[in-house]
């Protein structure tokens, strides 16, 4: 037990508050020369077709001097770069031009939308329309015109630990074209004013940079530089674009579905069903946006991978509908996967993990001013026979950001339904937290939270609190903090991995480069620990880390460490079937080792393994991964997860496999075809998911989606549930 810890309890609830409003500091940037320039108000729009070369409405390059962060930090870009940055009343125009003196080694990996951008020759660049250092958006491109964007919060997570600093999967309405040629190669992006936030109206200076990756050589390189350890995302360290004047306008669109599904199980019995539905974004301001939804359907969405649980706590399986998923940072508080205060899966997805219909709902979000963040959000679920109640989730959220990083916020958090049983009686939980961050200087942070649940049945000890600090320059990393959540804290609209414990973490890391290595980029070693406390005193988890990774200029890397492991069980539990680790003290050690090949290259190779102990036994885990491209086109890999397992008190080791197979065809930008399949052996089930993409638009098109599960009777596959879903939605821009 640790009562040092544990007593600062009292401390954090009092001084949190203090620590974060003392956060007004004066920014201190790590480059206090950012670059700057004036965006140039264009006459005639250029025509968006990426011949930046060719199109005199572009005028003259806007920035040509960019820095390598790698391989060489500080050094001038071995490739020359024009970028050009002008605007219309109506919309944003950014072009690159991406001179090559080897064109034929341009690496192209990936057309579909929002396909990583790390494997490939890109362009790339972030937007922070407040000036606030905490929050922007992305977009990106490679040579083959795909379309990449996203939502930056809290610095991109580049001031220390935090959850949703940056959502890939917001989206949002633009276009971009490109162009290859002997010069290397182009491209025009055009992003409409009214897909943006920004302030409500006068003549504007924005944050932006720009980042170009030469794949072959593993060369980043940046307008405004950002230190080592840090990515595109740090919009703190951007630079300054003056001059912009973007309209004062509201915009509205209107996004209908309508929707066919035919559905059977073990193909004896089939029923059709068919669906409409309507979703409204109307922008009350150019910083405010209302979203409103009627029976919200999210059938075109990516199922859930197959996960292994070889623990005792509760899986996270991450949020992946796009309706919960725009300005989903401005909605989270808490620790990544371990304590999350607002969890949107909880709504609409049933106990048994099926799905739940939805009725509608409603979202507010974004700025007031230039520094407030406001969300609320309503939804409101329908009744299942049996299973649960008509159910409505609230969540409210203000968020007051500061100087350097900083911010102050509330959350409120409210589920309310009938007892099934009790008609007329309520059934509700709600959460009410306080959180902050304090920036220090340009590489300090400390973070936190208090929060309380309220739940009918559960009384007294129902707190949770954080409290974390961070530290990272480009050669060394600190961090470390205290959770502790009590025994009947209970965010039933949240995520909790684990309850009634206090967790004690501290990490240290050390980057090494050498100009005179010719071939090695860097060392990363570190060493991590986090031990966890049950709230009886014992100690039920305990995880030493030793580690170093070693990373070559090819792309090739090696990570070779050790663990040190505690285990504390209380009681029996189920690893697999029939397979049970008995309650007791386990201290074991592992191997863990870790290789990974370029993903630049059309087929390369990934393998992570864990060897040693474990719950007093044996183990031996591995993850390979074989990825394979031709050309933009097509991509593949199979990973495959295998455990096989020895416990000290059975006769015999038994494995645990997962396989996943994923295959996925670009005709172009718009259209894919992909397919999913999954394989667990503990309970014989196989799952394929095909999905057939044809986007009208960043939010809505065409989509044919096959699904199929088959488990193991008697030695054959036998059909347990396929449906097919034909759905189709556009968006009116109605003004």
């Amino acid at each position: 037990m640790l009562p040092n810890v544990l007593s600062i309890s009292a401390f954090t609830r009092t001084t949190l508050t203090a620590l974060c409003l003392s956060a007004a500091a004066q920014w201190v940037s790590a480059n206090d020369a950012a670059p700057t320039g004036v965006a140039a108000r264009f006459l005639t729009a250029p025509v968006i077709d990426g011949e930046v070369i060719s199109d005199s409405a572009w005028g003259r390059p806007f920035a040509t001097q960019f820095w390598q962060q790698r391989p060489q930090e500080g050094a001038p870009a071995t490739q020359e770069t024009e970028v050009f940055v002008g605007f219309t009343d109506d919309a944003l125009y950014v072009a690159v031009i991406a001179y090559d003196t080897d064109p034929e080694g341009i690496i192209v990996s990936g057309q579909r939308r929002d396909d990583p951008l790390e494997d490939t020759d890109m362009f790339a660049f972030v937007i922070d329309s407040f000036r606030d250092g905490q929050n922007g958006f992305l977009f990106g491109t490679n040579p083959s015109g795909i379309e990449t964007d996203g939502q930056i919060t809290r610095d991109g997570g580049a001031g220390g630990p935090g959850i949703s600093s940056f959502n890939m999967n917001w989206d949002t309405n633009w276009q971009v074209k490109t162009q290859t040629g002997d010069f290397g190669w182009s491209a025009e992006f055009e992003i409409p004013f009214k897909s943006l936030r920004y302030p409500a109206d006068g003549v504007q200076s924005w944050g932006m940079n720009f980042r170009r990756s030469i794949r072959r050589n593993n060369e980043t390189v940046f307008w405004a530089p950002i230190q080592r350890q840090h990515s595109l995302m740090r919009v703190t360290d951007a630079g300054v674009v003056s001059g912009f004047e973007p309209p004062r306008q509201r915009n509205l669109k209107v996004t209908p579905y309508a929707l066919g599904k035919q559905n059977g199980g073990n193909m004896i019995e089939s029923q059709s069903d068919q669906e409409f539905g309507v979703d409204v974004k109307y922008g009350v301001t150019p910083s405010l946006t209302l979203d409103l939804t009627y029976n919200t359907d999210f059938a075109q969405v990516e199922v859930d991978e197959f996960q292994a649980n070889l623990d005792r706590f509760s899986l996270f399986l991450p949020e992946q509908r796009p309706f919960f998923l725009e300005n989903a940072g401005q909605f989270a508080v808490g620790v990544a996967r371990e304590v999350e205060l607002f969890f949107s899966r909880r709504i609409g997805i049933g106990p048994d993990g099926s799905q739940i219909p939805i009725k509608g709902g409603a979202r507010l979000s974004g700025k007031i001013g230039s520094s407030t963040n406001v969300g609320f959000l309503h939804m409101q679920a329908e009744e299942v026979a049996g299973v649960v109640a008509q159910t409505d989730f609230t969540v409210a959220r203000v968020s007051q950001e500061f100087a350097n990083r900083s911010s102050l916020g509330v959350i409120f958090v409210n589920r309310e339904a009938d007892e099934l049983d009790q008609p007329g009686r309520s059934d509700y939980n709600r959460t009410y937290a306080v959180d902050g961050r304090w920036g220090i200087g340009a590489d300090g942070q400390i973070t936190g939270f208090v929060a309380k649940t309220d739940t009918p049945e559960l009384k007294g000890d129902d707190t949770a609190f954080q409290l974390a600090g961070n530290y990272s320059s480009e050669a060394w990393s600190y961090s470390g903090g205290v959770t502790q959540v009590g025994k009947n804290f209970n965010p039933e609209v949240g995520f909790l991995r684990r309850r009634d414990y206090t967790k004690a973490n501290v990490r240290v890391l050390h980057r090494i480069r050498n100009s005179s290595w010719k071939n090695m980029l860097e060392l990363r070693p570190h060493v991590s620990y986090a031990g966890f406390w049950g709230g009886d005193g014992l100690h039920e988890t305990g995880f030493l880390h030793i580690d170093n990774h070693w990373e070559w200029q090819s792309g090739f890397e090696v990570h070779t460490g050790v663990n040190f492991l505690h285990e504390g069980v209380r009681e029996d539990f189920e690893l697999a079937p029939g397979k049970v680790v008995r309650a007791g003290d386990y201290d074991d050690e592992e191997l863990q080792l870790v290789l990974m090949t370029d993903r630049g290259a059309p087929l390369s190779f990934s393998v992570r393994s864990h060897i040693g102990g474990f719950f007093g036994g044996e183990r031996v885990q591995l993850r390979p991964t074989i990825r394979y491209r031709i050309g933009d086109a097509f991509n593949a890999s199979l990973a495959w997860n295998y455990n096989q397992i020895k416990l000290a008190y059975e006769p015999k080791p038994f494995d645990l496999n997962i396989a996943r197979l994923r295959l996925n065809y670009s005709f172009n930008p718009k259209v894919s075809l992909q397919a999913l399949v999954q394989y667990n052996d503990s309970t014989d089930v196989m799952a394929t998911n095909l999905r057939l993409a044809w986007l009208t638009s960043a939010d809505a098109g065409f989509y044919l989606v096959y699904n199929e599960t088959r488990d193991d009777d008697v030695g054959m596959f036998r059909e347990k549930r396929n449906e097919w879903i034909l759905k189709f939605s556009h968006t009116f821009d109605v003004f």
